[in-house]
C-alpha cells in the first residue's frame, strides 16, 4: 500500500501547455486545457492556467490514495503560496 503525491504544473500560457504536451516525457496535457487557454485574451491566459490548477488539486482532493499534491510552479515559483491558498491546502495538516 502506498498513497500518491500529485504532481501539479500551473500553465502560464498555451506555449507552454503545449510545449508540455509535445516535448516532456509522461506529461499528460489534454487538448481540452489546450482548447481553453487559447480561448482566453494573452493576459487573462496566466490567469486561467492557475484556474485549471485549482480545478486539478479540487479534483486529486476527492481521489482516493492521493495524499497530497506537489506544485511544480516552472519559473512561477512566486505563484506556489497564492495557487496554495486558494485551493485551501494552507495551512498545512500536522501529521
Amino acid at each position: 500500500k502506498c498513497y500518491i503525491l500529485a504532481g501539479v504544473t500551473p500553465m502560464k500560457n498555451v506555449g507552454m501547455a503545449n510545449y508540455m504536451k509535445n516535448k516532456v516525457p509522461g506529461m499528460d496535457v489534454p487538448d481540452e486545457i489546450i482548447k481553453r487557454l487559447k480561448g482566453v485574451p494573452k493576459d487573462q491566459a496566466s490567469e486561467e492556467g492557475i484556474k485549471i490548477a485549482l480545478e486539478q488539486i479540487e479534483e486529486f482532493k476527492t481521489m482516493k490514495g492521493v495524499a497530497g499534491v506537489h506544485l511544480m510552479a516552472i519559473e512561477w515559483e512566486h505563484k506556489v503560496p497564492e495557487i496554495a491558498e486558494r485551493a485551501k491546502v494552507l495551512p498545512r495538516p500536522v501529521v
